[in-house]
């Protein structure tokens, strides 16, 4: 054998053992990376996803420019992103089931507007579980609602309105919307049934309505720190109150 070739023979073998030895060290490196977890002190960010293995979004947290728009399933619809600063929660099959948002400044001309909301959807539908706070310079409202939603799916509605929304004739339009948004089998798309809170008149209510969202009973302390009981037939009538109307 000659010098050339077991020379050649050397320089193969020195490299082998260095991408060896080059190879063992990304490896072990990898796997202590994955292994270990990475702790920050300090992070500024302006959007954070939490997605499961699949890659399915289950929580969005982010400033408003970089914030996320209705999503059903993986698909966005219905409106883009970029109005709800906050954080947006997703279920197993990646489809927005609630959020907490908040948003809050004061105009040019010296008047302020703030509001925040914690909300729970239903299953393939809107919020039906929310707390609410409004502000609109000093005109406040703050509370609970507990609410009643069709089983209808939102991505469907949505999609059918936005296609009512492209007819050019106004009337048949607003029927066609009527008709899409109206009672199904007598049960109505919305029905608020709980309501807990202080409203614009600085009123603290508990109002208790029915299956159509219509108020039955309003228990209330108003501004002036008068307690009053009223109960309503379901077109909205006073049927009985304590104290009586006429004494408070």
């Amino acid at each position: 054998m000659s010098d050339d070739v077991r020379r050649d023979i050397r320089r193969l073998r020195g490299y082998c053992l260095f991408m060896t030895a080059v190879f063992a060290v990304m490896t072990f490196a990898a796997f202590r990376q994955a292994s270990q977890k990475t702790r920050f002190t300090e992070i500024d960010v302006e959007r954070i996803n939490i997605v499961e293995p699949d890659g399915k979004l289950r929580m969005v947290l982010s400033n408003r420019p970089r914030s996320i728009g209705p999503i059903y399933k993986g698909k966005p619809f219905g409106y883009p992103g970029g109005g709800r600063p906050g954080m947006i929660f997703f279920n197993d099959e990646g489809t927005e089931n609630g959020g907490l948002t908040f948003t809050g400044g004061r105009g040019a001309d010296g008047r302020y507007r703030a509001s925040s909301g914690f909300s729970f959807d239903q299953f393939d539908q809107d919020q039906i579980l929310y707390f609410q706070y409004s502000d609109n310079n000093g005109q406040r409202r703050t509370g609970m609602t507990i609410a009643d939603r069709a089983d209808a799916d939102i991505y469907d509605l949505v999609k059918q309105r936005d296609s009512i929304m492209k007819l050019s004739d106004s009337t048949v339009r607003k029927a066609s919307l009527e008709k899409l948004l109206g009672p199904r089998n007598g049960v109505p798309m919305f029905a608020q049934r709980i309501y807990v809170g202080r409203d614009l008149s600085k009123n603290a209510v508990v109002n208790l309505s029915d299956k159509n969202g219509k108020l039955r009973i309003r228990m209330m302390v108003d501004s002036l720190n008068r307690p009053s009981l009223d109960f309503l037939d379901e077109n909205g009538k006073v049927t009985h109150s304590f104290p009586e109307a006429s004494s408070r």
